[in-house]
């Protein structure tokens, strides 16, 4: 993967901070402590500077790279854009064709899918219950994802019997792990499942909501959606976590529209770092907001994104527009004692793209939407917002908000 210099570079300092001693992480700064004159970059990203390389032994060493994107929210705007001529097929890989080259690099990639997409028979609809074509997973397919999380908000939006048709079109496709849905209490049980080897790197995934808008999970199917409950997510990290080397938990949280995490959210990712989670994937605010390294006792920091924001919608304030792409490269050592860290993590800046009538939906990064394509915008014509420089001006003060660690820390 080609390696972007950060917008806002913020200096490493080490960790020394346990766990153990029960103190809490400090809150978000409002601004960082030490930066750098942002960068001239084609495709600016905000970035955990990269360790020191590794030396000429470890040359050999096992690596990995992988990526992971926000809210795709499938809005009926989207699904009446995406009809064919004939009106009886749908075409969603449309909307992707500027991100894709950049997902099929990583060799795991991971979306929050929104949206259920149990099909025709559920009925086609948007806010506030949404359900869309199964066309939509078969994109997220040939995009090349590996990881499709449904933990979110809207998992019971169609009621039990669409989620349980959720599951089954998911079963049916090879080399796809989803998360979040449950059809069974085994099932949910079986963690070993979540796991993904690549570059004899094994890296585990598991998945939480913090509710379903109220609808209730059927009284005997406590196990359906997975929800944020401490007791019950402890006894499945810990299950999980000696099976494999790199652990991630994707976490459906916070307040919408807000870029500053929330006391729970930071509550919970410490938590997680005290649980031994590597990294967190956090999303739900349709916002983007910052990542942050978090100390963990005997292991180099928890990396969290806190919110991915948007991968696509068709939402219509402009802060919604603008979402991330997370992408970092994982190492293994290939001699013991094969120590896991990560060597780089970044945010790319993505923008949602549509036209006058809710058409011509697309996903650009931030560096490749130039102003004569960004011109057409229907925010932009109804004067939501000057220009492009409004996305850049808000990505860089989201920027601001950064509390980087030095990843060597405690290595």
């Amino acid at each position: 993967m080609r390696k972007l210099k950060a917008v806002f570079l913020v200096l490493a300092v080490l960790l020394n901070i346990s766990c153990a001693t029960g103190k809490k992480a400090p809150p978000l700064p409002a601004q960082p402590a030490q930066t750098t004159q942002p960068a001239q970059t084609a495709q600016p990203a905000q970035t955990i500077p990269p360790p020191t390389p590794l030396p000429a032994e470890r040359q050999q060493d096992f690596r990995l790279t992988m990526a992971a994107v926000g809210d795709n929210l499938i809005h009926l705007e989207l699904i009446n854009d995406a009809k064919t001529a004939d009106g009886g097929a749908f075409n969603f890989d449309k909307y992707y064709t500027e991100v894709a080259p950049l997902l099929k690099e990583a060799d795991i990639a991971f979306i929050n899918q929104e949206t259920l997409i149990a099909g025709e028979a559920f009925g086609y609809s948007g806010y506030p219950l949404f359900n869309g074509p199964k066309d939509i997973g078969r994109t997220l397919v040939n995009l090349g994802f590996d990881v499709v999380n449904h933990a979110t908000n809207h998992a019971m939006d169609k009621g039990e019997k669409a989620v349980y048709e959720v599951i089954d079109f998911w079963d049916g496709q090879k080399d796809v792990l989803m998360l979040g849905l449950n059809g069974s209490e085994e099932r949910r049980r079986d963690v070993a499942k979540n796991i993904i080897e690549k570059n004899n790197i094994k890296v585990g995934f598991l998945a939480y909501t913090y509710g379903t808008n109220g609808i209730p999970l059927p009284k005997d199917k406590p196990f359906l959606v997975s929800l944020i409950d401490t007791e019950v997510m402890a006894k499945e990290i810990d299950a999980l976590r000696p099976l494999c080397d790199f652990l991630v938990v994707s976490m459906h949280w916070g307040s919408e529209y807000e870029h500053t995490p929330t006391a729970r959210q930071q509550e919970l990712a410490r938590f997680l770092a005290a649980r031994d989670v590597d990294l967190v994937i956090g999303h739900h605010p349709h916002v983007l907001q910052p990542l942050r390294a978090l100390p963990r006792e005997a292991a180099p920091p928890m990396v969290c994104f806190f919110s991915l924001g948007n991968f696509l919608s068709a939402q219509n304030e402009p802060p919604r527009l603008l979402g991330g792409m997370m992408r970092l490269t994982v190492t293994k050592e290939a001699s013991p004692p094969h120590r896991v860290t990560i060597e780089e993590a970044e945010l790319l800046p993505l923008v949602t793209h549509y036209e006058a009538g809710y058409r011509n939906f697309r996903v650009f990064p931030l560096g490749a939407y130039t102003e004569d394509i960004a011109a057409g915008h229907l925010l932009r014509q109804r004067k939501m917002y000057a220009d492009t420089s409004y996305f850049h001006t808000l990505f860089k003060k989201i920027s601001t908000t950064l509390e980087f660690a030095d990843l060597n820390a405690q290595r």
